[in-house]
């Protein structure tokens, strides 16, 4: 038995730079966190990037902190960390859920995560944060500045009379840090003041203490006495208190319910604006905020809180007094009458037939006459309002007409008080025609009040308003500067304001219904999703207040003139001769309900696969169907909106809406399998049902001519059945030859095929016999070439002995040359003495010996020499 093969896994590449090395961001690529804890030790601000080389975000986020690294890094260090790399420190400590991550450090404070998008405005935007979180306010101009901002703003009061700092600043420093910890968003802005002077101007007197300014409500004084003076309490007082008029939304592109949540808690007004959070300046967001301040602005008594608005050169030492004491007297002497609350009443029409209502703005308001010393009067109550509608329907007859041009106001006394009387201005208004209306007119063109018989009277012709312009309804109410003043009080249609950056979620806003051709990014819409309705402000309108304005008091009012927004297939072009009709939003209506001829409908979505199983028997229907009497059409509800009272949550459906009876549409039954004849029983059973009156003659003849036009119809449907049936008949003629023909073309492959196989046999013997020879040849030269490796050997061997005889040949040369020379000398000196012949004879036969041994020894190796050779 053989075993498992075990896995084989190849190991991990060794990383490689994710920064360029010119980068001025320091890329620890193997996951050195230890060495990145020391270079944090060094640096003030530290920002941390931890990424994944695989990672598409972490890819596209490089570019974005390289950006801010070179406007920001001779102030920041910023240290690139590739967190996945298994040897890696960074791996084997962080246990991170998604890439990119961002950290800041400042000092020892850290980590501050940055959870917004990865844009390199934004990011340098939280890095400046991280990097000066106090804004020093120097002047009383400088604190108008950071009041009169949306953001919420902590001002904390500190004198710098001791060294190094006063007690109780580095806690508030911190503070501002937790607050960046625990809101990336930086919703609260934190500012220090070291002016005594500029300090009691928001009422802080003691060295240490902590004011969180709000518009709409009172502001607050941290209290030292019941709180503990802490950094992790003063960001969770600001927080918890914290006013927030307008909200920013930053879907981060992930799976979440950040819209859902919001949505959940009210209608909605979503603003999409282009936003530079580096911009010093931004009027477009300045004009929004004037508008969410004034319609959350609920409780009108400021006297405790600065004026926000600049009166004269910004850099005076001193507010002007004059004007807030008439102010604060003025919101005394009619805390009332400025502020009054009002409900919209919609009297009965005049005629069952008709479409026109008078509308009436009744308002609980104090009498502007004698006056007690101070009357104090709280926010209207059920009460109040349930007073002032039991006087007004007293007074129904008095603004009951069939059709008014003007507008005309009445005021009532209380029951209850001397001291206040209820106010109705009434005006006629067709619905249909106030749609028609250009809401330029209507905002821009104040009409002339006419009053009834109970006051002064003015018979001017003006355009129509909307519903909720009060000031052109009660004209002794024109002492607030705008009209949505308090609105979010004195309404059950409260919205929610957000803001989103149109640079990074147009694709948000082109899903709620905004043009994709436009050139400027602004976009306005209200979502309910408690009544499934949204509204689209009209793009044709540039997003200034008046627009907002009029666009959030046309929702408040009770009966809306806003039209509901319904999302359109602006992809869908369909031509006549399409035997199915292809329904829209804009066309739903016109083809469904205003059409003369029985519709049948089929809701359908791209995804669903039974329904388009379903489009053959669709077209066979419309087809069979005359097309004078009978519409077959399909609407995409996956990209059309529909009526709620004709939205299904099952595909496919089909509903048939028969002729003059549209509002009894039948809804073809479940349980019954979509076919044509099931279809076409559906049809004619529900399309031929008898009223409940007489079938006169006229009827019976229509009857007949149409049974004769269905006849005639079903005629020409066969004659077309036959004319198909020869021509499938001769197709198939046709088809039988050429079956034939491939039939011959098939045998002939056939032979070709055992031809080959027979080639193929014979080919693969001669194969068989090469690759014999080829072995054979193949032993041979092996063989050959080990005996010419051997003779390759010898040859070499003697070569060697070779060189060696030549050296011994050339050494007895030169001794035998030697040996002659020294004959020579001899027989020189044979004239010597004759004494000395005797020993000369005697050395001269020794030579001669030794000469006659080397002869012999060399002729001997010669010889020898020879042998070997």
């Amino acid at each position: 038995s053989c075993s498992r093969a075990k896995d084989v896994t190849m190991p991990a590449k060794l990383p490689v730079n994710f920064f360029s090395t010119r980068s001025p961001v320091i890329d620890l690529f193997r996951g050195q966190l230890d060495y990145a804890d020391q270079l944090r030790q060094d640096s003030e601000i530290v920002l941390y990037f931890f990424y994944a080389p695989w990672c598409g975000q972490s890819i596209a986020a490089r570019e974005e902190i390289e950006h801010v690294a070179s406007r920001l890094s001779d102030q920041v260090l910023f240290v690139a960390v590739n967190c996945w790399w298994n040897q890696g420190k960074c791996r084997k400590q962080k246990h991170f859920f998604y890439f990119p991550v961002i950290h800041l450090y400042h000092r020892s404070f850290g980590p501050i995560e940055y959870k917004g998008p990865m844009s390199a405005v934004y990011i340098e935007k939280f890095v400046r944060r991280v990097m000066t979180p106090l804004l020093y306010i120097s002047s009383r101009s400088k604190l108008l500045d950071f009041l009169s901002n949306y953001e919420p703003g902590v001002v904390g009061f500190f004198e710098f009379n001791a060294s190094p700092q006063p007690p109780g600043y580095l806690t508030f420093f911190t503070s501002a840090l937790h607050s960046l910890k625990k809101d990336y968003l930086g919703t609260i802005r934190f500012g220090v003041v070291t002016d005594k002077r500029v300090a009691e101007e928001i009422s802080l007197v003691h060295s240490g203490s902590v004011y969180l300014h709000r518009h709409a409500n009172t502001s607050l004084i941290y209290p030292k006495d019941i709180m503990n003076f802490t950094a992790e309490n003063i960001c969770k007082w600001a927080l918890e208190n914290r006013e927030m008029l307008i909200r920013w939304l930053r879907p981060h592109g992930g799976k979440s319910l950040l819209l859902n949540n919001e949505l959940k808690k009210g209608p909605a007004l979503l603003i999409f604006i282009p936003y530079n959070p580096l911009a010093e300046i931004h009027p477009l967001l300045d004009e929004i905020t004037k508008v969410a301040l004034e319609y959350h602005k609920c409780n009108k008594s400021q006297a405790s809180e600065p004026d926000l608005q600049h009166v004269g050169d910004s850099d005076s030492p001193a507010f002007d007094s004059s004007v807030t004491d008439a102010h604060l007297k003025f919101s005394e002497t009619f805390p009332i009458a400025k502020y009054p609350c009002c409900n919209t009443v919609v009297l009965p029409q005049w005629h069952s037939i008709s479409r026109t209502h008078n509308v009436c703005e009744l308002c609980v308001n104090q009498t502007l006459g004698v006056k007690p010393n101070k009357v104090h009067v709280p926010h209207c109550n059920f009460l109040e309002i349930e007073a002032a509608l039991d006087s007004f329907y007293l007074q129904e007859h008095t603004f009951f007409q069939v059709i008014s041009n003007t507008i005309e106001c009445s005021n009532f006394l209380s029951f209850y008080s001397p001291f206040s009387y209820y106010t109705a201005c009434c005006r006629t208004v067709n619905r249909h025609f106030l749609s028609l209306i250009s809401s330029e007119k209507t905002i821009f063109q104040t009409p002339k009040v006419a009053f009834s018989s109970h006051g002064k009277k003015d018979n001017t012709q003006f355009s129509i308003p909307h519903i909720e312009d009060r000031n052109c309804f009660i004209p002794d109410l024109n002492i607030s500067s705008t009209n949505i003043t308090g609105l979010s009080c004195r309404t059950n249609k409260t919205l929610n304001l957000y803001l989103l950056d149109s640079n990074l979620f147009w694709i948000y806003a082109e899903r709620l219904g905004a043009s994709r051709s436009t050139h400027f990014k602004e976009f306005a819409a209200i979502v309910d999703l408690k009544e499934e309705v949204h509204y689209v402000l009209d793009q044709n309108q540039s997003l200034v207040g008046p627009t907002l304005e009029n666009f959030i008091k046309n929702f408040s009012v009770l009966y809306s003139p806003l039209k509901r927004h319904l999302v359109d297939d602006p992809s869908v072009h369909f031509h006549e001769e399409h035997v199915v009709t292809e329904v829209t939003t804009n066309t739903f209506h016109e083809t469904v309900f205003l059409s003369a001829k029985n519709v049948l409908l089929l809701y359908y979505a791209q995804w669903c696969g039974f329904c388009a199983s379903l489009n053959h028997i669709f077209i066979q229907l419309a087809r069979l169907l005359p097309p004078d009497s009978f519409t077959v059409a399909r609407i995409d509800v996956t990209r059309n909106d529909l009526p709620w009272e004709f939205m299904t949550d099952r595909l496919p459906t089909i509903l048939f809406f028969p002729h003059q009876r549209k509002e009894q549409s039948v809804k073809f039954p479940e349980d019954f399998s979509v076919n044509l004849p099931n279809l076409l029983k559906f049809i004619l059973h529900h399309s031929s049902l008898s009223s409940s009156e007489p079938c006169t003659k006229e009827c019976l003849h229509k009857e007949s001519v149409l049974q004769q036009g269905h006849i005639s119809h079903l005629e020409r449907e066969i004659q077309k059945l036959r004319s198909e049936i020869s021509a499938l008949h001769q197709a198939h003629d046709q088809l039988e030859a050429q079956l034939s023909e491939a039939r011959r073309e098939e045998q002939r492959l056939q032979q070709q095929k055992h031809t080959l196989e027979k080639q193929h046999k014979t080919l693969q013997l001669h194969s068989a016999q090469l690759q014999a020879t080829y072995d054979q040849k193949n032993r041979e030269l092996l063989e050959m070439a080990e005996k010419l490796q051997e003779l390759a050997d010898a040859s070499e061997n003697l070569l060697k002995e070779n060189a060696l005889l030549r050296i011994l040949v050339a050494s007895r040369g030169g001794k035998l040359q030697s040996k002659d020379e020294i004959k020579e000398s001899l027989q020189s000196e044979q004239t010597l003495s004759e004494d000395n012949d005797i020993s000369l004879s005697s050395a001269t036969a020794a030579l001669e010996e030794k000469r006659i041994d080397n002869i012999d020894t060399i002729e001997t190796e010669h010889s020898s020499g020879n042998r070997t050779e």
